[in-house]
This record gives structure tokens, sequence and C-alpha cells, in this order.
């Protein structure tokens, strides 16, 4: 008896078939995750160099003009894996009396009024199976431009090609930091 398959005059062994089925299943998995990767990775993300549409434009160049750092507005709570975006009640504490009349402010204090989120478009995501966490690279002391690029010259802000393997191992072997896999991809560390 035979161990091969005839498949519409292809004849593979068993040994061959499942090569191929690993092959396409791998040739699938990168040209999905290539894919997603060049449109934003998930729903709402930007490509590369492009600005998502946002509810109410929020310039971050006239933002940091006054001095503002990230973190005065992006908090990093437990487990420390995300930073924030602050709600409009937050905004709307130097905006009560700051710029109140413009248009964007209305809009905001509407947001503010009605205790709702506003429905921001997401910049930056990474896949599901990548672990990262914005805690450890604040420990180690990086500047949010490191991934981010220069947000605080950003009229609008765009997503970099920082946020992809290739930029972040690169960036690992310059700082002399871990490059192993699990790093990255299998659970999480403290």
């Amino acid at each position: 008896m035979s161990s091969s398959t005839s498949l519409e005059g292809w004849t593979m062994s068993i040994r061959t078939r499942q090569e191929f089925t690993i092959s396409v299943a791998l040739a699938v998995f990168f040209l999905s995750f290539g894919i997603a990767s060049s449109a934003g990775g998930r729903p709402g993300d930007s490509a590369k160099g492009t600005g998502a549409s946002q509810p109410i434009a929020f310039n971050h160049k006239l933002h940091s003009a006054q001095k503002l750092e990230c973190t005065s507005c992006h908090d990093n709570p437990d487990p420390g894996e995300s930073m924030t975006i602050p709600d409009a009640e937050f905004c709307m504490n130097c905006h009560q009396s700051i710029a109140a009349e413009k248009p964007t402010i209305k809009k905001l204090a509407q947001f503010a009024r009605a205790k709702q989120a506003v429905p921001w478009e997401r910049i930056y995501s990474l896949p599901a199976f990548v672990f990262w966490s914005h805690r450890t690279h604040l420990a180690a002391r990086q500047q949010c431009a490191a991934c981010h690029g220069d947000v605080a010259s950003m009229e609008i802000v765009r997503a970099t090609n920082v946020t992809t393997m290739d930029a972040c191992i690169d960036c690992h072997d310059k700082k002399d930091a871990n490059t192993g896999c699990s790093t990255c991809h299998e659970g999480r560390s403290s």
C-alpha cells in the first residue's frame, strides 16, 4: 500500500503533504500579519505616516508648547502595560477657562457634561501575541519619542514605523537589552 495521495494530478508523500500544509499555514499567517501590520494591525489603527481622523482635533504641538510632559496627561496605571488617554473631564480642568469658546473645546465640554469617553481612534497597537509594557520601558528611562516619534512637534499624531519587530530588535540591540523570543512573545515579565 502506498503512503502517497493524489491531488488532482499531484502525487505527494505524507511527509511532503505535511511540509506543504505547514508551508501554506505559515504563508497565510505571515501574509495576514503583513497586511494587518501595514494597515495598522487592528481596527481604527492608522497606517504609517497618516493621521487618524479624530472626533476632536487635538494638537500635541500646541499643548507641549505649554511645557506639558507626556505624563501630565497620560497615566500608566497598574499593571503598567498601557498608557491612558485622559477623559474629557480631566481636559476641562484647564479648558473651562482656556480657549473655552473654540468649537473643539465646546465639543469636548459636551463629552465632559455627558460623562462620555471621547471616541478617539487608536494610532498604535500591537498584535495580541506580542507582550509589551510601557512601565518596563519607562523604568529603563526610555523617552516616549523613542517609540512614538516626536509627538511634541505634531499637530496631528501620526504612526511611526518604530512599532515593528525589526525596530524593536534594533533598539534592544543598541541598548544591550534582551532580544530573546520570550521577552516579547511568551508570558509577562516583571
